[in-house]
């Protein structure tokens, strides 16, 4: 866990005026307040893990994100040039429900593809220290959507964001800026509401954002054979992968998508087509009114840290999970398992 000992008062008077300015900012997203903590660096331990997988602490990474399972993923190339899992990391708190973020004020987490530039990460975040998302993107501009200040940040408490522990969020933030020292120029955020798998997608059957998840999937089942960062473009309202188009990338995400060949492996292709062969047979019949899934009160929580939440209350958590104590957002909510009847 991250200690700041030069400075517990600075942060004891941040926390209580942000507690009350939070009021204000938490429907636009997770604001920052600037802090001068130096930012965490690669631990031994971490380095070690990074060797044992064939891999350099400057080598390419690239995130995932779950919320269902409330998992966060790191991946890095190793010595096969292809990306690896390195590390899995729970989530301590999302918020909103299933489905993209469309309007600052829907307490939605993001859901779809981002780049992270070295200019979006903030070792001086009011929680600890974060990487902004780059909501809304330029599909998702294009589309309308509205908010700001979507990031990952540290500190159990989320208004659209992801939170993690100081501890997770600190090691996260050590190998992604490393890789950023590197030659990678960003690094490639993918945000889905679930592990995308076929039975995932039919368990969702009737929620309205099924079309746009499987716009995703394609996405997932690409990086799921290829072990290669996709391609990410925009055009016709959607995001398509791998493409290479004749005249050059579309720039406009609303206008049909221009001529263009597959840039994609064989193998890929034909795992898109089995995948979307495979949600046609299992949604077939009779769609449910609601999710098998219980609905959301407020986002989710990973269950290891639902177990402390009921263990320990909210106050305490928030002291174990973050040196800043910042409150647990919607603690009622966190508890309320949304799968537990499933």
């Amino acid at each position: 866990m991250p200690a700041f000992p030069s400075l517990k008062a600075l942060r004891r008077a941040c926390v209580q005026t942000a507690a009350i300015a939070a009021l204000g900012i938490a429907l636009s997203g997770c604001m920052a307040l600037d802090m001068t903590d130096a930012p965490p660096k690669l631990s031994s331990k971490v380095m070690a893990e990074m060797a044992r997988r064939g891999m350099k602490a400057e080598s390419p990474v690239l995130v995932r994100i779950f919320k269902q399972e409330s998992e966060l993923e790191i991946w890095k190339v190793d010595r096969s040039g292809k990306y690896a899992l390195l590390k899995s990391y729970p989530i301590c708190r999302w918020s909103g429900d299933l489905g993209p973020k469309r309007k600052s004020g829907d307490r939605h987490a993001p859901e779809g593809f981002y780049h992270v530039t070295k200019g979006m990460l903030n070792p001086n975040s009011q929680f600890y220290v974060s990487f902004n998302l780059g909501y809304p993107n330029r599909l998702e501009s294009a589309l309308g959507y509205t908010g700001e200040a979507l990031m990952v940040h540290g500190a159990c408490s989320s208004s659209g964001c992801y939170a993690m522990t100081d501890q997770g969020v600190g090691e996260i933030y050590a190998i992604v800026a490393k890789a950023l020292d590197g030659d990678q120029e960003s690094f490639q955020v993918q945000a889905y509401p679930f592990r995308m798998t076929a039975a995932n997608m039919a368990a969702h059957r009737g929620d309205a954002n099924l079309a746009f998840w499987r716009v995703l999937k394609e996405g997932y089942d690409a990086f799921e054979v290829t072990r290669r960062q996709p391609k990410v473009s925009a055009c016709g309202g959607r995001y398509v992968f791998d493409r290479n188009f004749l005249n050059g990338e579309p720039t406009d995400p609303l206008a049909p998508c221009p001529e263009a060949t597959p840039g994609i492996e064989p193998q890929a292709l034909a795992k898109i087509a089995d995948e979307n062969r495979a949600i046609d047979a299992l949604i077939g019949g009779p769609v449910p009114i609601a999710s098998s899934m219980s609905a959301y009160v407020d986002g989710g929580m990973h269950p290891v840290f639902r177990t402390l939440l009921k263990q320990a209350g909210a106050k305490n958590m928030a002291a174990k999970v973050s040196g800043t104590k910042y409150p647990i957002s919607r603690p009622e909510a966190a508890l309320a398992d949304p799968f537990a009847g499933k």
